[in-house]
């Protein structure tokens, strides 16, 4: 079995042995969270040179992370399976858990200048690696497939949260 942190690092690399490890793992359900926690708190640091707050944009990683998760979970499994498509919530939220682990990087997140470029190189660096976490955790035989899972997730996620902060962002910066 391979350590948490040689986990974390194989993830980040993109090594599709890794999440066919973790996904096959029951026991790294534990590990899997401590990585969603580690980079979302990663994502509080690195917002709060940026203006926002270590605790608001830790929690706000972390709950729009598992949601985010769960719809896959939904839109993977019943909307767009293939025949040979067999996972429960937990082996897709093992590796869905590790594709965050380049998200540690956005600790440095509010390094003037060369911050909000890392910030998005890192978005698009976890966002290859939830792609792959899919496909391996949903044993789907195209990445296509996984990227639109993905997409039409990250959509269901974005778009009320968009739509929520344009009715209420509106209303807590307008009072004194």
């Amino acid at each position: 079995m391979t350590s948490f942190v040689g986990r974390m690092i194989g993830a980040a690399k993109l090594d599709v042995r890794v999440y066919e490890e973790v996904e096959a793992d029951g026991t790294a359900t534990g590990q899997a969270m401590g990585v969603v926690l580690l980079s979302s708190l990663a994502a509080g640091v690195g917002s709060a040179a940026l203006g926002t707050g270590v605790v608001f944009a830790a929690v706000a990683a972390l709950v729009s992370w598992f949601i985010w998760a769960y719809l896959t979970y939904l839109v993977g499994t019943r909307l767009f399976p293939e025949p040979q498509t067999e996972a429960d919530t937990g082996q897709l939220l093992r590796t869905l858990g590790f594709a965050q682990s380049a998200g540690v990087l956005r600790v440095f997140g509010g390094v003037p200048g060369v911050g909000p470029l890392l910030l998005f190189i890192v978005s698009v660096w976890m966002l290859v690696a939830m792609v792959i976490a899919v496909r391996q955790a949903l044993d789907y035989s195209t990445t296509w497939r996984a990227a639109g899972v993905c997409i039409v997730a990250w959509l269901a996620v974005i778009i009320p949260a968009v739509v929520l902060l344009g009715l209420f962002g509106t209303t807590v910066e307008s009072q004194p």
